[in-house]
């Protein structure tokens, strides 16, 4: 898997999202794991779509292999070249 080494910034939760989940009737706990359930959806959209599966197919192992990837990535080529810029 190569992930292409220059990336458009992604954000994970678009405002209207956010917006919604502000306005749901939730505690703040609930907001945040609701963000969180959101970004991750969409990080595992992005995972499936690199291993050319679907979201139901990937293996734990493929998201551990995913993540040592573009953390070396990171590592190697900078921030600017991984998928997640943190």
């Amino acid at each position: 898997m190569e992930l292409p080494s220059q990336q458009p910034s992604t954000q994970f939760l678009s405002l209207e999202e956010s917006a919604k989940v502000d306005a749901a009737l939730l505690s703040s706990p609930e907001k945040f794991l609701t963000r969180l359930t959101i970004s991750s959806h969409k990080l595992l959209q992005h995972i499936a779509q690199d291993y050319n599966v679907t979201i139901e197919n990937l293996t734990t192992q493929q998201i551990i292999n995913w993540f040592e990837q573009d953390s070396k990535i990171r590592r190697e080529q900078g921030i600017e070249a991984s998928f997640l810029k943190w």
